[in-house]
């Protein structure tokens, strides 16, 4: 396999070589952004082979037509997508009046880093140009600090080049996104102004039909650098400051420093919009470069002490991990209860940058562990302040409730794909999941009496409502369902769709208990009886949980038979071809060990990994992870091992063939989870802290840090020791291989060779 970045840096992705053809994936591992904003890794200059341009703004969207051959009743009004923003990126080079084109140059040294202990990005390229060697310097970083603030520094240095550069650089409007239908925009310029120091365009998204909000956006520009004159198009789509400069050969340089504001109508008032984006804007140009750099390395130094995951002895696997986390600060950081994380992020547009289950089932888990109860509190606020969406959407069904959409900016459903969008039941289990493991991890009781157990419930009715009962076999039955296994749609008594439908409705009565709510005695009884009388399937003769009826009808074979040239199937077979084979997409029977790592025996759970893991292809990224978790738990630490490299390096090594559509960031906190709850083996439940540590063979030692219950932990292992010291907080009792220890301070024991 080809790796896009050759070089193995524990704390640095670099490319050393300009590679057109693999353009967009290297665009996608160098995106970056600060929670409020990212962009892609695309270059600053021209660039006219294959590339995706984006640069993308948290919370804005826009509703797009939603269009189908034949409609359904219940279908979305429309499909929500997140948008190219006004790009700010670019500094158009001239050479001597011709404009330069980077995928065209002579490229004599390339070297391009993003260092993930600071969260800047750099780059060196040397060319080669009729008019003499040409040396170009950039850095780009999105302030954590003032996240509202993006800055840049671009120099352009002769070497023994001669002649006249001119660097054009400001903010265009003129922007697409590659799904756009027939060239078609989405952003109305307001006002463009380039008669202050300052450049500054102010846009909003075009108008709708569905009374969705419209969002505006200002973007201010201050480049300083020398003598400099301003422009705009004569469309008015881009404004620009110009800069123009002589170069002789010996080290002569145009060296410019910009700053960039975008303030949104999500948090100002409109009218507003262009007087504080000129006051934040100054304030950065203010502090100047040195000190925002400053700052920013500061909060990523900061970041890093919390959640780094440290792997000695094994450099593929440290960069992998720490890419993966790198990537999710970058895209979330819990300061705003509005906001999700998209399975993209920053990175590209598929999936419309809207939000997913694999927040709930994936990521926060992870963000309680490494950023804290109070950042997980505010993903499960997204949800409730989002309820009302839910409500519509059963209704949207004929059903009584709250379905919680598959893909959503405002909770209501907004995809267009039938057997996904509303046959894709289990997403609705996986919200009131992450409420019963924020309660079991924190201990903190008081979200799920105010607020959770109202989810609960009205998912749980949801439940009641879509099962169907079989008089026949006196059981309730979930027909016409998409199963995690998104490689078959429309089938009858998903396991564990319907394990986590009895799962919901018993929660929802706990909750409804624990909160003081009063339920009628009917609809308390219709909850016991669906949920005790929910139909789940076992094989009595190979052990294994039946993933759905009629799986067994099909041809058994595993993943081995298939030739490597036809892999992933999901870019050389047919559709129908892939529905018909027992390939499977992705982790399903086996994510219930994985949700509830108690409530089966090691037995049961390397059962049915040995059974479906063969014939599971891992095609979604949200996959290999959750195998490998269950792995370690199975005892298959070899597998376990090969499914986390997978996991951690999915996109950096494009193991799926698909990463220059973004990168999977959702899918990365499954990276974390495969160490953690996989190799250390942590396990919570109720008061229960509990470790199973088994180090990798090829790993000499594993070290991270997590907080729980209001202490600060810092765990490490190696395949003879388990350590863990409470940095912060009162004394703990946690158990290891089976063993309780109490740990005032820090304990040290051996590990299990079992």
């Amino acid at each position: 396999m080809k790796r896009i970045f050759e070089t193995i840096d524990p704390w640095k992705i670099v490319q050393t070589s300009l590679d057109n053809a693999d353009n967009c994936p290297a665009e996608s591992v160098t995106s970056m952004g600060n929670g409020y904003m990212g962009a892609r890794g695309n270059y600053e200059e021209h660039y006219s082979a294959t590339t995706l341009k984006g640069t993308y703004i948290a919370g804005v969207w826009v509703p797009d037509v939603t269009r189908v051959g034949w409609w359904k009743n219940g279908y979305p009004r429309y499909f929500g997508k997140v948008i190219n923003a006004p790009d700010f990126l670019s500094f158009d080079l001239y050479l001597n009046g011709e404009r330069f084109d980077l995928a065209k140059a002579d490229v004599k040294k390339f070297y391009r880093e993003v260092d993930m202990h600071t969260g800047i990005m750099t780059r060196t390229v040397v060319l080669n140009t009729k008019w003499g060697e040409l040396e170009l310097r950039s850095t780009r970083f999105f302030s954590c600090q003032r996240k509202e603030i993006a800055c840049m520094r671009y120099a352009v240095k002769s070497n023994g080049f001669q002649g006249t550069v001119r660097v054009e650089t400001g903010i265009s409007a003129d922007v697409y996104n590659t799904d756009a239908n027939y060239g078609e925009q989405f952003w109305r310029v307001l006002d463009a102004s380039c008669e202050q120091p300052e450049v500054q365009l102010t846009a909003r998204t075009h108008e709708n039909v569905f009374g969705i909000e419209r969002f505006t956006v200002c973007i201010t520009a201050f480049t300083q650098g020398g003598q400099c004159s301003r422009q705009k198009s004569e469309d008015g789509k881009t404004v620009s400051q110009v800069f123009e400069k002589q170069l002789v050969p010996g080290g002569d340089a145009l060296a410019l420093e910009k700053y960039v504001s975008v303030v949104t109508s999500r948090d100002h008032a409109p009218q507003q919009l262009s007087s504080c984006g000129l006051d934040l804007l100054r304030e950065a140009v203010q502090a100047g470069m040195q000190t925002l750099e400053e700052e920013q390395r500061s909060v990523w130094a900061a970041r890093w002490q919390m959640c780094d995951v440290a792997i000695e002895g094994d450099d593929a696997a440290q960069q992998g991990i720490r890419f993966n986390l790198f990537q999710l600060l970058c895209t979330y950081d819990g300061s705003d209860a509005r906001l999700n994380i998209g399975p993209k992020g920053f990175t590209g547009e598929k999936y419309g940058g809207a939000t997913y289950w694999d927040t709930e089932a994936y990521c926060l888990p992870v963000y309680m562990a490494i950023a804290g109860q109070d950042v997980a509190k505010q993903l499960l606020l997204y949800r409730w302040l989002q309820l009302d969406g839910a409500y519509h959407n059963a209704r949207q069904q004929g059903l009584k409730g709250a379905l919680y959409p598959m893909v959503t900016f405002t909770g209501v459903e907004c995809h267009n794909e039938w057997e996904i969008t509303f046959e894709e039941l289990h997403r609705n289990a996986a919200i009131v999941y992450a409420i019963y493991c924020y309660t079991q991890y924190t201990g903190d009781e008081s979200y799920l009496k105010e607020y959770g157990y109202k989810v609960a419930l009205e998912v749980a009715r949801f439940w009641v409502s879509r099962s169907t009962y079989n008089a026949h076999k006196d059981c309730y039955m979930l027909l016409g369902v998409t199963a995690p296994n998104e490689y078959e749609n429309n089938i009858n008594n998903n396991w564990l769709t319907n394990y986590m439908a009895k799962w919901c409705i018993e929660y929802a009565l706990y909750s409804t208990e624990l909160a003081g709510v009063r339920l009628e005695q009917a609809e308390r009884e219709k909850m016991r009886e669906v949920a005790q009388k929910m139909y789940l399937k076992e094989d009595a003769e190979r052990g294994v949980f039946v993933q759905q009826d009629g799986f067994f009808d099909k041809d058994l074979r595993p993943v081995s038979d298939i030739p490597a040239d036809e892999l992933p199937i999901c870019k050389h077979w047919s559709w129908d071809r892939i529905l018909r084979s027992c390939y499977i997409k992705q982790a399903d029977v086996v994510l219930a060990f994985y949700y509830f790592p108690h409530r089966f025996t090691q037995q049961q759970k390397r059962t049915n990994f040995d059974f479906y893991e063969p014939m599971t292809v891992h095609e979604s990224s949200l996959s290999p992870s959750m195998y490998s978790v269950v792995a370690s738990a199975s005892g298959r630490y070899q597998e376990a091992y090969r499914l986390y490299q997978r996991a951690a390096r999915l996109d950096l090594d494009n193991f799926n063939a698909d990463t220059e559509d973004g990168l999977h960031i959702t899918s990365m906190a499954g990276s974390w989870l495969a160490v953690v709850q996989g190799f250390a083996g942590l396990n919570y439940h109720g008061e229960h802290l509990a470790f199973t540590p088994r180090c990798p063979e090829a790993w000499r030692r594993v070290s991270f840090r997590i907080l729980y219950r209001g202490r600060l932990l810092a765990v490490s292992f190696d395949s003879a020791q388990f350590c863990l010291d409470i940095l912060e907080g009162d004394a703990l009792t946690v158990e290891v291989d089976g063993k309780a220890y109490c740990c005032k301070q820090s304990i040290s024991v051996p590990v299990s060779n079992d």
